[in-house]
């Protein structure tokens, strides 16, 4: 199973970890946090060095009840990060976190090489044909609501088989616009409840069907913390567990915010697989 990145075939028979680099103010865990070139720079490295294959990058903060910002504001935060990166790392494989378009055109232009697309479509008309267009992997998550309402009356009847419903429906679309590369990812924390996220990390399995990669981001997130009842500062065990779980359910990209943890997690899982 590979994915192609900037004419690299980057293969996921051996799952990978997509570290996260958040340039908001106020995303949950570092909002706020990587506020400089320098301090972003050496996060960065930090990152490639302990074993990161892929660096998402997020300029819209998408946790609960987030502020929403302009598409202008977006770019403008991100642009300027991304190039700086790109020219201190020429061979660094950068996926950036946008719904928008436009944000993700521009983002490869300067040097992206995938598109992780938290609203998988749903927010953007256009998506779907501009990824079409600009020929790069695409991860299309699952999400009820958006960011500013998703949290308020999560509701399904079966989650499971509702999120796999609305991934048959989307890869459908996406493949008439010729859209390869496709990554799938369940959402969790988007538009669930704590037993919601728990059931599809139980049933991940479930989404090997498609016959896709699954990305599974559930670093230091809110149904870790709150079931242990302590804090994201405090869920980096919590996150290898889970990460672990998922791992043995097929996931073949662990997207983090602590790499070496995620690597040494992958480590263990496959000597035993």
């Amino acid at each position: 199973m590979t994915i192609n990145c900037k004419g690299k075939l980057i293969d996921l028979s051996t799952p990978k970890v997509m570290g996260i680099l958040n340039i908001t103010p106020d995303s949950f865990y570092d909002g706020g946090k990587f506020n400089s070139d320098a301090k972003i720079l050496n996060q960065v490295e930090k990152m490639l060095v302990e074993g990161a294959t892929f660096i998402d990058i997020g300029a819209y903060s998408s946790r609960p009840n987030a502020d929403h910002i302009s598409e202008d504001e977006e770019l403008k935060r991100l642009i300027p990060v991304l190039e700086t990166i790109v020219n201190q790392f020429p061979q660094i494989l950068i996926s950036v976190d946008t719904f928008r378009s436009k944000v993700a055109k521009k983002s490869i232009e300067v040097g992206a090489c995938m598109i992780n697309d938290i609203s998988g479509g749903t927010l953007d008309e256009h998506m779907f044909k501009t990824i079409g267009e600009l020929k790069v992997p695409y991860i299309l998550m699952h999400i009820q609501g958006n960011p500013q309402t998703m949290q308020s009356n999560p509701s399904y009847e079966n989650v499971t088989r509702e999120v796999l419903k609305y991934f048959s429906e989307k890869l459908l679309a996406l493949k008439l616009e010729k859209v390869n590369d496709i990554i799938l990812d369940v959402g969790f924390g988007f538009g669930k409840t704590l037993n919601h996220n728990y059931e599809l990390l139980k049933n991940l399995a479930h989404f090997k069907t498609f016959d896709l990669p699954i990305l599974t981001g559930v670093s230091r997130k809110s149904m870790l913390y709150n079931l242990l009842d302590s804090s994201a500062k405090e869920a980096l065990n919590a996150t290898s567990i889970a990460n672990t779980i998922a791992l043995l359910n097929g996931t073949s990209i662990l997207r983090v915010h602590d790499i070496k943890e995620a690597v040494e997690t992958i480590k263990i899982v496959e000597q035993v697989s």
